[in-house]
């Protein structure tokens, strides 16, 4: 098998992950907005059906994925796509693509672990006396009673 055939089969997410092609599913679907007589007539709109759980990624990219707070995941497993902001279906096939690697790309980014930290002597002594210098403010404001 040549380069060229196989990378028509293969959806290539990163120099180092790529899914079959056969795993994602087309469905055109027209699109809705304005755009004539025309846009009764053709389906320029695409919906991209991908299921996590069925697909053949790593185990814990397919955790991740599901794991994530995205409304197009159903809780079947499947990531649904619509595009439609082109009149071409061929445009908005590619955009759904593009959008199916970010978010496959978004799964793969490791959250950076927060290290929990303390104020410094500096900054809390600097806290307190702005809080010291504000209330004596407050206390020059207030009237003097007469006597």
């Amino acid at each position: 098998m040549n380069e060229t055939t196989r990378q028509d089969t293969l959806f290539v997410i990163s120099p180092s992950l790529a899914i079959p092609r056969s795993e994602i599913e087309w469905r055109a679907v027209r699109a809705g907005g304005p755009g004539g007589q025309h846009v009764n007539k053709v389906s320029s709109a695409v919906h991209l059906r991908f299921n996590i759980k069925a697909s053949s990624l790593p185990a814990i990219y397919k955790e991740r994925l599901l794991a994530l707070p995205d409304r197009r995941i159903s809780s079947d497993g499947v990531l649904v796509i619509k595009a439609q902001q082109s009149r071409s279906q061929v445009k908005n096939k590619q955009i759904a693509l593009d959008r199916l690697r970010e978010c496959i790309m978004q799964a793969l980014m490791v959250p950076k672990k927060r290290k929990p930290t303390k104020p410094t002597r500096r900054s809390k002594e600097k806290r307190l006396s702005q809080k010291k210098k504000h209330g004596q403010l407050k206390a020059r404001r207030r009237q003097i009673p007469d006597e």
